[in-house]
């Protein structure tokens, strides 16, 4: 067999939708949702990609007719192990922006295209004044957007009915504002107008998303023993975990409308605001994961699920979270226990191999932005210090040391500033020492950490007993 939308009798989508990436993420993401709306409520809705950058190493998806393999493993709600695979078709094509850029624009003129999706990474929201209006094509991804949009505007003379519904993926903070916000920019430094501008700002509707999955991309290890089970060639195929959550800022009643949510039982939310969204999945997601690192690692682990099967370890992060992260977390509890139950689901995913040393990188910011905030509220809620993830801060600085059972050595990632402050404290075991000179990097932390009360002690503590007895032991100490 071979994937052929004729062959296979599959739909080729009206075009709705405009996608800058074609990376693993968007099609194990997006697309894998947008399928399933097309298939459960006969949206119509399909994906033109647009590869945002320049290069050939890849082909286009065009040469597969569109169509892939998004293969969903992990834990589910049942609590079973379970693979499914989906032969994803709502990708009509691609257009590589820099062989075809008159087609791009093409796209404008389509009244039908109604949303604008990107993962064009972190770094792809960006402004920069070198980029030119008849550049072709611009350089940067918002650059491209506002000729895009420009281009829309001329073509039906600024109609305000007109314009697009913006989702982007990026992964930084109200991502839609600022893709806004840099549009803007762009439109002002090529002198296109106030009309335009007015159009930007009221014809387009400026979405702020949250995406969570974990998207383990092409699998390159497991690629024969995959196709002889789907019994066709897929070299575009790619894997990612059960898990999944599509959180949107943005107008209900539009987004409900044009996306048929309302027919279909979807992990997508619409809401008001972000932040507290976004203060979950930091607090129990990643703070937790940022807090196992230096205790599992140090206890003799390799990997998340390596932790998760370990009582000890496996009660530390439920204790942590329980007791100390979602008490600090503005949010319903049972929405907060439910993610969580979610959250440990996923560190248990066989399918996933994730390494706690991937993680460790740069953990010293890592802990700033994942757990300090928990740790500040908490004691300002309480009074007290949250045992835990002091005792994570403390294996943390004992994992800096750069040694696992005094003979194994650490290959630590971080800052030299930082990796240059350790070293030269470990010349000497002075726990209260180490400690106050971390916890005083008020530079770094924006506060002096000594200055909450009983987090040096406590901290300094736990510090002692991790080094000098080892963590399984230290752990013991942990109330």
């Amino acid at each position: 067999m071979e994937l052929n939308r004729e062959k296979l009798d599959l739909p080729k989508y009206q075009e709705r939708v405009i996608q800058f990436g074609e990376g693993n993420f968007l099609r194990c993401f997006f697309d894998w949702q947008l399928d399933i709306i097309n298939e459960k409520t006969g949206l119509n809705a399909g994906v033109t990609v647009v590869r945002p950058i320049d290069y050939d190493s890849v082909p286009l998806l065009d040469v597969q007719d569109g169509l892939y393999t998004a293969i969903i493993r992990g834990i589910d709600e049942s609590g079973t192990a379970v693979k499914n695979p989906r032969i994803i078709s709502c990708v009509n094509r691609e257009i590589p922006i820099y062989k075809e850029f008159d087609e791009y624009l093409k796209l404008a003129h389509n009244p039908e295209i109604k949303f604008i999706v990107s993962n064009t990474t972190e770094a792809g929201i960006v402004y920069s004044d070198q980029d030119k209006y008849d550049d072709k094509p611009q350089n940067t991804f918002p650059a491209k957007l506002t000729r895009l949009l420009h281009e829309r505007f001329l073509a039906f003379n600024g109609d305000l009915n007109k314009g697009f519904i913006m989702l982007p993926c990026e992964l930084i903070d109200y991502n839609g504002e600022e893709l806004k916000k840099i549009v803007l920019k762009f439109a002002n430094l090529w002198n296109l107008g106030d009309d335009f501008n007015n159009w930007i700002e009221n014809a387009n509707t400026w979405c702020s998303t949250l995406v969570d999955r974990i998207v383990t991309g092409y699998p390159k290890d497991e690629k024969d023993a995959l196709e002889k089970e789907l019994g066709y060639k897929d070299n575009f195929m790619t894997t990612g975990e059960y898990f999944y959550l599509f959180v949107i800022q943005g107008p209900k009643a539009i987004l409900e409308k044009e996306l048929n949510l309302d027919k279909v039982n979807l992990n997508i939310l619409i809401i008001d605001d972000l932040k507290p969204y976004k203060m979950r999945k930091v607090g129990i997601l990643n703070g937790s994961h940022t807090a196992m690192v230096p205790v599992a690692y140090l206890y003799g682990m390799d990997t998340v699920r390596d932790a998760m099967e370990n009582a000890e370890i496996r009660n530390f992060i439920d204790r942590a979270i329980d007791e100390e992260i979602i008490p600090a977390i503005d949010m319903e509890k049972t929405e907060l226990v439910n993610f969580k139950n979610d959250v440990i689901k996923r560190f248990q995913n066989p399918y996933v191999k994730h390494m706690l040393m991937d993680i460790s990188l740069n953990s010293m910011s890592k802990y700033k932005t994942r757990i300090l905030p928990q740790i500040i509220e908490f004691q300002k809620r309480t009074g007290k210090i949250p045992q835990r993830l002091s005792f994570a801060l403390a294996a943390l600085i004992r994992f800096y040391k750069g040694v696992r059972n005094n003979d194994e050595t650490i290959n630590l990632k971080d800052d030299k500033k930082f990796l240059d402050l350790y070293e030269e404290l470990w010349k000497n075991n002075d726990y209260l020492n180490i400690t106050k000179s971390i916890l005083g990097l008020q530079e770094h932390w924006d506060i002096d950490l000594n200055t909450i009360p009983a987090m040096t002690e406590t901290v300094s503590r736990y510090l002692e007993l991790i080094d000098t007895l080892g963590v399984k032991k230290a752990l013991n100490e942990v109330k």
